[in-house]
């Protein structure tokens, strides 16, 4: 699963919404994603099982991140 960098979303809200969301991201490694969203355009956030993903990728959505579609 990918999130994308985006205009609107601030370092700290990313990592809050990451930490929040999968599962085995605390707050310091939604910190890094973030860093990694901004420097690099994107960062593989989590990958896994399809159901999983689908998953994941609606609550972050909903909180508002610009995620990538998901791979069929």
């Amino acid at each position: 699963m990918i999130v994308l960098n985006d205009n609107h979303n601030s370092f700290d809200g990313v990592a809050r919404a990451l930490a929040s969301v999968l599962p085995s991201v605390g707050f310091d490694q939604g910190m890094r994603l973030a860093n990694e969203i901004d420097q690099r355009g994107q960062a593989i956030v989590w990958a896994g099982h399809r159901e999983l993903a689908e998953f994941y990728w609606a609550q972050l959505e909903t909180r508002g991140l610009t995620m990538a579609p998901l791979e069929s």
